[in-house]
């Protein structure tokens, strides 16, 4: 007798029959990975190499309307993204109240588009994700409840997401037309950097999270937003102060970097605080706006980069993963790219900001290993990953 696997039973067409098969069965040698057996017309899957559902997902956690659906955990079949972007730009942030109003207004073009992109019904999708926090209260609203009602029109199983693991899995996300990327091996270290979060994840097995450490006070994000207003220059502020960058000496000024030592902890209220009293210098006259955005920028990628190496060194972890929408600033990714003591991955550029695949992905490994929910669940808008 080997080890024992979780199993279920799936008929033809990739849907679950007698849900009440579902429980444990004799790894032996017959029941290898890869591996099918017939009973009664059925197929039985051990869980730990299921290879068969597709997803798909709703992610309307902020101010991308998005849509997308998995195959197999990692193979990505179509994704839709209606963007805000440019109605929240003359705000210089996300308004909560016109973001909601717009998802309603694009989730269910968003949701066709993509299945036709698939070329699939939704007789052909095995269950539905959808974000279920954390994000703004409005927006997920939208997403989950359209998510429930195709679900029970649909009669699937229903799966609330985390945002942020959600990042965590575009990691294993890759298109269909690609040849598959490596996937991540456990254990990891995560870091999650966005407008809203910057934390530290130790993850042993998949959905198996251990936050070493976050941001005291403003995330990554939320600082280059900030310094961009500081600066004049337009949100969203990562990518302007990247592009202000390039023509900047990142030594120019000499920046705090908040180490907090003895701690997997970070800060960036004093960088951004830094920041401010350096303008109110040059007040009356022209700002040195690619210098201060380089030098600001250099400063908050050496204290990501630095802290994140030294989890990875303290935990002996295998792998690095860097996820949300941080992660697609350009030193940043050069950093952690150029480096050699650990294998890095960082999702493309397309899978850095909000997008479903990520919910897909991770919807499908909560799925597989039987976390679904049922339709009276809520939205939890400060839901934390661990």
């Amino acid at each position: 007798m080997g080890r024992l696997a979780s199993f279920k039973v799936y008929n033809k067409t990739c849907h679950e029959i007698n849900p009440k098969k579902t429980g444990r069965f004799s790894n032996q040698a017959f029941l290898k990975p890869g591996v099918d057996v017939q009973v009664d017309n059925a197929i039985i899957i051990p869980m730990t190499d299921l290879k068969l559902a597709r997803i798909l997902a709703i992610e309307t956690s902020c101010d991308e309307t998005a849509a997308a659906v998995i195959e197999k955990g990692r193979v990505l079949l179509a994704s839709t993204v209606a963007s805000q972007m440019d109605i929240h730009a003359r705000y210089g942030g996300v308004y909560p109240e016109v973001a909601a109003r717009q998802h309603v207004l694009t989730i269910l073009p968003v949701i066709e588009q993509t299945l036709a992109k698939a070329h699939l019904a939704l007789s052909d999708i095995n269950a539905i994700a959808a974000t279920r926090g954390p994000g703004l209260a409005g927006s997920l609203v939208v997403g989950l409840n359209a998510a429930k009602g195709l679900a029970l029109g649909a009669g699937l199983p229903l799966v609330g997401v985390n945002h942020l693991e959600g990042h965590i899995y575009s990691a294993w996300v890759y298109n269909a037309d690609d040849k598959p990327s490596p996937k991540p091996h456990f254990p990891l270290i995560a870091l999650l950097v966005s407008g809203g979060h910057t934390e530290l994840n130790l993850m042993d097995a998949h959905l198996s999270y251990q936050r070493l450490g976050a941001t005291l006070d403003d995330a990554a994000g939320e600082a280059f937003d900030k310094v961009a207003r500081l600066l004049g220059l337009p949100y969203p502020g990562g990518p302007s102060v990247q592009e202000a960058a390039e023509n900047g000496n990142p030594t120019a000024f000499k920046f705090p970097r908040a180490w907090l030592e003895g701690t997997w902890n970070f800060s960036f209220s004093g960088l951004k605080t830094a920041v401010l009293k350096e303008t109110k210098r040059f007040e009356g006259g022209p700002l040195p706006v690619a210098d201060l955005a380089a030098s600001f920028q250099a400063a908050v990628v050496d204290v990501l980069f630095n802290k994140t190496m030294n989890a990875a060194r303290e935990f002996k972890v295998k792998q690095i993963v860097v996820g949300g929408g941080v992660s697609a600033n350009k030193p940043l990714r050069n950093a952690f790219l150029a480096q050699t003591e650990f294998p890095v991955n960082i999702p493309p550029l397309s899978l850095c900001t909000d997008n479903a695949a990520m919910i897909a992905a991770a919807g499908y490994f909560r799925y597989t290993l039987g976390h679904t929910d049922g339709l009276e669940i809520d939205i939890m808008p400060t839901w934390p990953l661990s």
